[in-house]
């Protein structure tokens, strides 16, 4: 379920970002949640995880969560760690999924995340953290 900003949940108005998962108690901020993709990747053994915050300089989402898997059936893992994780802590399912493991680039869009999940070699020809150069980037700590 999502909360909109303004709609009343369990616990309050959910007015924090533009758009939140709401658990069944709380809601989950776009932060909190790209956070969440970022530690799911990990434990997936995902490489050089990246969040960038977009917030101010993209009219389309607030971050990107970028990293990369080092064979097709680790980018196929870890897509399907980060969904199962989601589902699981947020209840909810990416709005839409693009790409497809034979591309090396798989997508899934949270509306105000989105994660982008390469095999190496996709990742330096598209080069997102270069394009976005200008988006600070969210510490995180493991």
């Amino acid at each position: 379920m999502i909360c909109q900003s303004r709609i009343w949940c369990r616990t309050g108005s959910c007015s924090i970002s533009r758009r939140e998962i709401f658990t069944g108690e709380t809601c989950i901020g776009a932060d909190e949640l790209a956070r969440l993709c970022a530690k799911l990747a990990e434990n997936k053994k995902a490489e050089e995880i990246v969040v960038l915050d977009l917030r101010g300089i993209s009219s389309f989402t607030d971050y990107f969560v970028i990293c990369s898997a080092n064979s097709e059936p680790h980018l196929k893992a870890i897509n399907n760690g980060i969904r199962e994780g989601i589902r699981e802590h947020a209840q909810t399912s990416p709005l839409a999924s693009e790409g497809s493991v034979a591309s090396q680039w798989l997508v899934m869009d949270y509306s105000d995340v989105l994660v982008h999940i390469f095999l190496q070699k996709k990742r330096e020809f598209y080069a997102l953290e270069s394009l976005w150069s200008d988006a600070p980037r969210l510490n995180l700590v493991s």
